[in-house]
Order: C-alpha cells, then sequence, then structure tokens
C-alpha cells in the first residue's frame, strides 16, 4: 500500500499557483515622463507607460491582474496572456489593445514627474506581486 501511495505522489500533476506565475511577471519599467510638454493629447498621453515582462518559460495569464499607482490610480486586465519572454507597455491614453500594447483610455498623466511614485503589481487574488519605486526627474523613465 505504501508502494501505492508513494507511486501515486510521484505522478502527481504538478500545479501551477499564482504564486509561481507572480514570480515571473514583473514590472519592467515606467515611463514617467513623456518626452516634451504635457499638454494632454492621446500621443502625449501614450507616451507615458508601465512595461511588465514575463520571465517565466510558459504564457502567463494575468486575466483578473491589477496596477496602481500611490494615487489610486488602477488599471484592470481583463482576459489578456502574456507570452514567455516577453513584454507588455500599458499606456496611459486611448489606443486598440494589441498582445503588446494595453491603454488605459485616461484623459490625463497617471505618473508623477516630479517627486517620485510608486507603481504596484497585483495578481488576481489582489496579492502584491511587485512593487517599483521611481523619485522622479531627468531623464523621465525607471528600469525596475
Amino acid at each position: 500500500m505504501a508502494a501505492v501511495a508513494a507511486f501515486g505522489i510521484s505522478v502527481a500533476p504538478q500545479l501551477v499557483t499564482t504564486a509561481d506565475a507572480a514570480g515571473c511577471v514583473k514590472i519592467h519599467q515606467i515611463y514617467y515622463d513623456s518626452p516634451g510638454s504635457d499638454y494632454g493629447s492621446n500621443s502625449s498621453l501614450n507616451a507615458e507607460w508601465i512595461q511588465l515582462k514575463n520571465t517565466c518559460s510558459s504564457d502567463k495569464s494575468l486575466g483578473g491582474w491589477r496596477i496602481r499607482d500611490t494615487s489610486n490610480h488602477w488599471y484592470n486586465f481583463g482576459s489578456y496572456t502574456l507570452r514567455a519572454g516577453t513584454k507588455v507597455k500599458i499606456h496611459t491614453g486611448d489606443g486598440s489593445n494589441t498582445r503588446t500594447d494595453r491603454y488605459q483610455g485616461r484623459e490625463w498623466y497617471v505618473w508623477n514627474n516630479t517627486g517620485g511614485d510608486k507603481g504596484f503589481l497585483f495578481d488576481s487574488s489582489g496579492s502584491r506581486v511587485d512593487t517599483c519605486y521611481f523619485s522622479g526627474g531627468s531623464p523621465g523613465y525607471e528600469y525596475c
């Protein structure tokens, strides 16, 4: 009986947990100060973004995941899968979502240019899986 139980355990499939996915999906970069003056055009808004990277060897579903800043601007992922080894930018303005670019549809900027800000990444269970802090100023972006 013990041999049967041991055999059952040794061949049981491995479950991939949210924590496993969270360990592979991280904030890679925040471009908090779009080039030029902040005059609120859609192209200027879309030059402000946060980028995530999947360092796993498998695709990761980000359905239900969320991003926010310190002022509680939230972006919620709908049905979306980040492919293994790839990145996705979440732009502030309007646009058509693609595999590599998502859009928040906001009419004003999210990330603070001066004084700093934090980007937070939450998984579908609401657990914070990554944080990126930047102090603001030049050069206008931060690698996390």
